[in-house]
């Protein structure tokens, strides 16, 4: 079987365990020698670990090259090493999956700012180095190929908190619809290269989902190889591959969302209802009125007999 990957190289952030792990073990089964980066932290950003360690073991038992990195996403001089280490190692940087994340959780009353900033600066300030470190790379290749173009692979994580709210994550739901705005706009960035930018939204348990009182997680190895769980953390890594294959090449600026066994695509802000006001400026006082009824649609218009 053709594997969609072959001659790649892949940074994978956050990937010792969870959503990540998935991630890193399937571009690797797929063929792309991986940089497995994790700081090693808990799931609230305390503490360092060499946990990527038994992620590369595990690529290498199963026949794939991989190496661990310890570096902190947030550190604009750890991004640039994680990402030079593929280069370093193999020659070459072709994808980057910015998967990093922690949570400290709390209503916005009883939030420190210390945990909002902390929040941010892994989840947002992270991808956009990581992202900077490789569009910097690629710039420069396209440069220099004939065609000007050099095809890499950007893809963000985001979350259902950012795209729909949940209490007491007013950091990572803001922090999650910021990558969005990010990818966006990477995805307008890199298209004079032919380099992509794209959203995955997973679902799944994990460290991070078990502090919700889910249950208690599984790694993805830790799962049969014909073994279907809807919330094993791997069950959106085949997209994530193929975001990241030859054969995505045509997308780029999407999210898409996978969970359990559904894929779809995702669409932005877009007008769900819409009034005007015939070329002139609106009067505070007129404005209730015609947002319930043409755009709330929380009040009934009544006969219009001219309009």
């Amino acid at each position: 079987m053709s594997r969609i990957l072959e001659g790649k190289t892949a940074l994978v952030t956050g990937a010792a365990h969870g959503i990540g792990r998935g991630h890193a073990l399937e571009l690797a089964k797929q063929g792309a020698k991986v940089v497995v980066n994790d700081l090693g932290t808990s799931v609230k950003g305390d503490g360092r670990g060499n946990d990527a360690d038994k992620v590369v073991d595990i690529i290498k038992a199963r026949g794939g090259s991989a190496v661990s990195d310890f570096g902190d996403v947030s550190s604009e001089a750890d991004a640039e090493a994680m990402v030079r280490r593929a280069v370093d190692e193999w020659g070459r940087i072709d994808i980057i999956v910015n998967n990093a994340g922690i949570v400290r959780d709390k209503a916005i009353w009883n939030m420190p700012v210390d945990d909002f900033d902390l929040v941010m600066r892994v989840h947002v300030r992270g991808p956009w180095l990581t992202s900077r470190a490789a569009a910097r790379i690629w710039r420069e290749q396209a440069k220099k190929s004939e065609n000007g173009k050099y095809f890499g692979r950007i893809i963000n994580t985001t979350a259902g908190a950012g795209l729909l709210g949940l209490f007491g994550q007013t950091n990572y739901a803001t922090a999650k619809a910021a990558v969005a705005g990010l990818t966006l706009t990477l995805a307008l960035e890199l298209a004079s290269i032919g380099a992509t930018a794209n959203l995955i939204s997973p679902g799944a348990l994990t460290r991070i989902s078990a502090t919700t009182g889910l249950g208690k997680p599984r790694e993805a190895d830790e799962y049969g190889e014909d073994e279907w769980d809807p919330l094993d953390p791997s069950v959106s890594s085949p997209v994530v591959a193929w975001l990241a294959s030859d054969e995505a090449q045509m997308v780029s600026g999407q999210c898409i969302r996978a969970v359990r066994d559904r894929v779809s695509r995702l669409q932005g802000w877009s007008e769900a209802g819409a009034v005007t006001n015939g070329g002139k400026r609106w009067q505070a006082e007129d404005i209730g009125r015609a947002m319930a009824i043409d755009v709330f649609g929380t009040r009934a218009p009544g006969l219009r007999l001219v309009g």
